[in-house]
């Protein structure tokens, strides 16, 4: 078995859950995007070393995953917090003040220009082209739970919220 040097060595072995991966595609006759799903659903994100794993084990060039990742918007090459905000920034949204919740979300979780998700990887803040509910903007998603004619007021209350079920930010 192939050792690897991650972050998830210790708290869960990675070389039980790629194997686990590995088995799922030979025996379901997978492609490249199931094991990319199979991988993002098991870590949350897809890591680079996994996917090293995974190309030497197939004799995959990483290449043909990563052409395949940065394809698709599902999925997500960085980690990402326990709690996903998700602005929609189409049309409606962007009329009725999508750019204004951006920037307040931003400042109220401190994320500097660049950053989406917060350093102690409670809050990944996501923008999407339409979440196609204009009639209800500017629309938010918080952990898939849809708030419609949102404010920034609102939103960081929700994020306060959230933080106390958590146990606060570190």
């Amino acid at each position: 078995m192939v050792r690897c040097n991650s972050i998830f060595e210790g708290s869960y072995p990675m070389e039980k859950t790629i194997e686990k991966i590995l088995t799922n595609y030979k025996e379901n006759g997978g492609n490249i995007v199931s094991i990319l799903q199979d991988i993002e659903e098991s870590f949350g994100y897809i890591p680079e070393d996994v996917v090293n794993v995974v190309s030497k084990k197939l004799d995959i060039p990483a290449s043909r995953f990563y052409g395949v990742a940065t394809f698709y918007a599902q999925f997500h090459l960085k980690p990402r917090g326990k709690n996903v905000i998700t602005v929609c920034t189409g049309t409606a949204c962007h009329v009725k003040g999508a750019k204004r919740l951006i920037n307040g979300l931003r400042k109220g979780l401190n994320l500097s220009d660049g950053e989406d998700t917060t350093g102690d990887r409670k809050f990944t803040l996501e923008q999407v082209a339409c979440e196609g509910t204009c009639s209800m903007a500017p629309v938010v998603l918080v952990n898939g739970k849809v708030y419609g004619k949102v404010t920034v007021d609102k939103l960081l209350e929700e994020i306060k919220t959230l933080e106390r079920k958590t146990g606060g930010r570190q």
